[in-house]
Parts: C-alpha cells; structure tokens; sequence
C-alpha cells in the first residue's frame, strides 16, 4: 500500500501568502488612487520554498527522521512566514506613514495653494478695490466739476436774467419817463388849448350876447315898426272899405283896385316881418346875402310850402330863410280877401336878405 505524501511547509502556507499579498496589491491600489503616487518600498526579500521529498523507506526510523525533519522545516517555515508577515505589515505601516505623510504634505500644499489663492484674491480684491476707489474719485472729480459748471451756468444765466431784468427795468422807466414828460407836455399844451378855447369861447358868448342885445334891440325897433305898418295898412284897409261902402259903384271899384295894390304890398312886408320875429341868424349869415323863396298858401292865410327858387351860395342862410317862412304857420290877416287879391299869394316868389331879416 502506497504511503499517502503530507503537504510541505511551503504548500500549506502558499494560499495565505496568495491571499496576503492579494490583500497588499489592494492596499497599494488604494493608496495610489488616494494620493496619485506610490511610495518606494523595500525590496522584497526572497521567499524559500522548500520541497520535501520523502524516501520511500519501510524503516521506522527513517519515517521518524523524516517526520522530524517536516517537523522542523513546518517550524521553520512557520517562523519564516511569521518574519515575513512581520516585516509586510512593518512595510505596510511605512506604507501607511508614507501615505500619510504625503497627504499631509499634499494637505499643506494645499493649505498653502489655497493661502497663496486667498492672498491672490486678496490681492486682486485690493486692486480691485483701489480700482474702485479711483474710479470712485474720478467719478467725484467728474460730478464736482460739472456741479461746478452747472453752478457756473447757473449763475451765468443769473447774471444774464439781471442784467436783462435792469435793462427792462431801465427801458420802462426812461418809456414811464418819456410818458410822464409826454403827458405833461400833452396837459400843458391842452391846458393852452383850453385856455385858447376859453377864450374864443367867452369872446364868442360875448359877441353872441353883444349881437343877441343888438338883434334884440334890431327886432324890437323892428316889430315896433311892423307894428306900426301893419297898424297902417289896417287903418288903410278899413279907410279902403268904408270908402267902398259909401262911394258909388264906379268909385268903389277903383278904389277897390287901388287899395287891392296896397293890400298886396302890405302883406308882403307883412310876411317878411312874421318870417325876421321867427328867424335863427347863422354864423355865416353876411349882407348882400340874396336868396328867392317859393311860397305856396291857402286862403285862410296857411303856408302850406316853402323852397328855395335861387338859392344865395350860402346853404346855410338859405335853410334859415325857409325854416323862418315855415315857422309863420298862418297868417290871419289874409282872411276874408277877395279870390282875385289872393290869387297871387297861392303860390308866389318872395325875395330875402339878411337885412329883410333883421340882421
């Protein structure tokens, strides 16, 4: 029967090396990842492997001397493993010291990188902020001075609206006193007119009121007179009848005749005389003044029409005249004449003078 062969020292520790160095690989890989970098290890020392071959001997003494000698190589190979674990794990905390010194040099530059980007900013923030502040002070400079401008401007237009103001204010008072002078000179030379007009007036009032005494004293010599004409022409007209009535008929007739002429020439003057007591002299009335008056009437002695048959060139006079004749009306005196002596009167012409009108 052959002898089954125990595993050596070297194959019973060869998975848990496997797995140990496995374990190691993936330590590694971690920290390469973590930190991008790989710390130098210590070379690897080399592993003895040692392979038992056992005799084929049917002697117990050679199977305890093999079994001895496996003894010592398992116990050997035990210490060695225990040396190697020993020295991996001493390795793996170098490893592990290593990593993390690098990472905290890695955190110190990092501190000193984020420093040196705090100083940077810093720095930048500075300037940005003195780049601020002098824009700051220029936009400053830049608002005082179109403040100043602005004030200049300002008080430039002041200056200007014064200056214009006092000019205005110099121009209305020299016109106020052009106007005053102008008004005082416009009431001296009035008060000169008036004085004039005055005067010409009270000289006019007293010629008017001189030639209203002389008119009057004219008119009443004058109605005196006509009084006494037609006082006359009366005492004629009635002689006339009486005659009439106690003559014969031839005597009658021709005194009638004669007395018919006489009648005619007296109402004539009568007329004028009625026309001078109801005349209105105007201002350019003069003597030597002749103007011819169309006259019509009816029996009983009422003017019925007045108009201007030639005129004397003075409009005036002339309206005078036919505004004298109108205002008679009637004339009483010419009731009861015979047709034939009033046949001329229906409508005659009768010629005026300012003298006929009491001038």
């Amino acid at each position: 029967m052959q002898q089954q062969r125990e595993p050596s020292a070297s194959e019973s520790y060869f998975w848990p090396s496997v797995w140990a160095i496995g374990l190691h690989v993936l330590v590694f890989g971690m920290l390469f990842v973590s930190f991008a970098l790989t710390p130098e290890l210590p070379p690897a020392k080399p592993i003895v492997q040692a392979t038992l071959y056992q005799l084929k001997s049917k002697s117990q003494a050679t199977t305890q001397t093999n079994q001895k000698i496996a003894g010592e190589a398992k116990k050997s190979a035990a210490r060695q493993t225990e040396v190697e674990q020993m020295e991996q794990k001493k390795v793996e905390q170098e490893a592990i010291k290593a990593a993390e010194q690098k990472k905290e040099e890695a955190a110190q530059k990092a501190e000193e990188a984020k420093k040196a980007d705090e100083a940077k900013k810093a720095d930048e923030a500075k300037k940005a902020d003195e780049a601020k502040k002098a824009d700051d002070a220029k936009k400053a400079a830049d608002a005082k001075k179109a403040e100043e401008k602005q004030l200049a401007d300002i008080a430039k237009k002041k200056a200007e609206e014064e200056a214009k103001k006092a000019a205005e204010e110099e121009a209305k008072k020299a016109a106020a006193e052009e106007a005053k002078k102008k008004i005082v000179e416009d009431a001296k030379k009035k008060a000169a007119e008036d004085a004039k007009k005055k005067a010409e007036a009270e000289e006019a009032k007293k010629k008017v009121a001189d030639e209203a005494k002389k008119k009057a004293a004219a008119d009443a010599a004058k109605k005196k007179s006509q009084e006494a004409a037609r006082k006359s022409a009366e005492d004629k007209k009635a002689q006339a009848l009486a005659d009439l009535l106690s003559d014969t008929p031839q005597r009658q007739q021709a005194l009638a005749d004669e007395q018919g002429d006489e009648v005619a020439g007296s109402f004539d003057d009568l007329i004028r005389a009625r026309a001078a007591e109801g005349w209105a002299r105007p201002p350019s009335a003069r003597k030597g003044m002749t103007v011819v008056l169309q006259i019509g009437m009816l029996p009983d002695g009422t003017v019925t029409s007045v108009s201007v048959a030639k005129s004397s060139g003075d409009g005036p006079f002339d309206a005078s005249a036919v505004a004298a004749v109108k205002n008679i009306g009637r004339l009483t005196e010419m009731q009861g004449m015979k047709p034939s002596d009033f046949a001329p009167y229906r409508s005659f012409k009768m010629t005026f003078t300012p003298e006929d009108l009491a001038l």
